[in-house]
């Protein structure tokens, strides 16, 4: 007889800002566990990680320790674990090993040495976390479309995909790409013009479809799998382009279909889902009132300026497509599938149907 496969998410509490930290274990006691850390938010969560592992893991070892992409309030955190506790693997994707493939797109004075050297020098806790896996002996491995982590696959970004946002990444050297480096800039600008409010009803949806994040984000490692027959998927920051990416390569691979759970990308920002997007992934919406597809969590901080994340037109397109949106400010949540209950834990409110939305 198939042994059973248990699991069990553990969305982490991030301080004042807003990051993710997100622990999977899975597996049985007969043949054991695996456990996965994807991100680790800024330096002080690194000892909300730990204390959660020893906690409620065993004090197991991290067999997957995953960095979806390289801004500070997903790989900060991770440094200090990395130190601390032990991890058999660390997946990472460091720009600088492709700086001869972008060589073309800087200024003529760079060299590929010069340019690799200048873009270390700028991720410096990617610098720290290659050092200090090198002295412990922990693999160091690249995380592309099609790469096996335990029981997930990363469906995005593709390496050619990867190699192509280098240029306009907030974290190189400005390239002959500049025009499409400041985009980013230009969503933030928009975002903070847009302070009106609108109204939205459930057969309403004022999502849109021509949305766009920040370079930095769509490099963001998406991750599928399937466990105890139930399909998860791990979004990070990612945003449109993506998620696009990552429908297609599920589509030719057969598995694309609404998850049982789902992260909420970016902490709930309106530029990184768009309608369409959502209608693949998590399907289109459903009558009001109809039992939920699924569940959703959103990493948010409980810092000043958190309480805007979600944004409601958000959680409400979610909450259309029966995506419940449950969030962390401040404390963890749990969604598990045969795993044993926790003394202490209690169930999780979803965010309401919200008739006022960001315009």
């Amino acid at each position: 007889m198939e042994a059973i496969v248990a699991f069990e998410i553990d969305f982490l509490p991030v301080g004042k800002s807003s990051g993710d930290a997100i622990l999977v274990r899975y597996g049985n006691p007969t043949d054991g566990f695996t456990v996965q850390l994807t991100d680790g938010a800024y330096t002080a969560t690194a000892d909300t990680i730990i204390r959660h592992i020893n906690t409620w893991y065993d004090g197991a070892p991290i067999d997957h320790m995953v960095l979806s992409h390289a801004d500070d309030d997903h790989a900060t955190g991770l440094v200090e674990v990395l130190k601390r506790h032990p991890v058999r693997n660390l997946w990472m994707n460091r720009p600088w090993l492709y700086a001869q493939e972008v060589i073309d797109k800087f200024h003529p004075n760079f060299t590929a040495q010069g340019l690799s050297a200048k873009m270390r020098e700028l991720h410096p806790y990617l610098v720290e976390m290659e050092k200090i896996a090198t002295e412990k002996q922990i693999p160091i491995r690249e995380a592309f479309q099609g790469t096996q982590i335990g029981s997930f696959w990363v469906i995005a970004p593709s390496r050619e995909r990867y190699v192509s946002l280098i240029p306009s990444l907030d974290k190189t050297p400005e390239s002959f790409a500049g025009a499409v480096k400041t985009f980013g800039q230009s969503v933030a600008e928009a975002a903070k013009a847009a302070a009106a409010w609108i109204k939205e009803t459930w057969l309403g949806e004022t999502l849109g479809d021509d949305l766009s994040t920040s370079a930095s984000n769509e490099t963001s490692l998406v991750q599928w799998a399937k466990i105890d027959n139930k399909c998860i998927l791990l979004t990070a920051d990612v945003g449109p382009i993506g998620l696009a990416e990552a429908a297609d390569y599920a589509q030719r691979a057969g598995v694309l279909s609404p998850p049982y759970f789902v992260q909420v990308p970016h902490h709930g920002s309106r530029h990184n889902v768009s309608r369409s997007t959502l209608d693949r992934w998590l399907g289109t919406p459903l009558i009001e009132g109809s039992a939920p597809r699924g569940t959703a969590f959103c990493s948010v901080g409980e810092g000043e300026g958190a309480e805007k994340y979600p944004r409601r037109i958000v959680s409400n397109a979610f909450l259309r497509r029966g995506f419940p949106v449950h969030v962390t400010k401040g404390s963890a949540k749990r969604y598990q599938s045969q795993m044993p209950g926790r003394t202490g834990w209690g169930d999780s409110d979803p965010i309401p149907f919200s008739a006022d939305v960001e315009g």
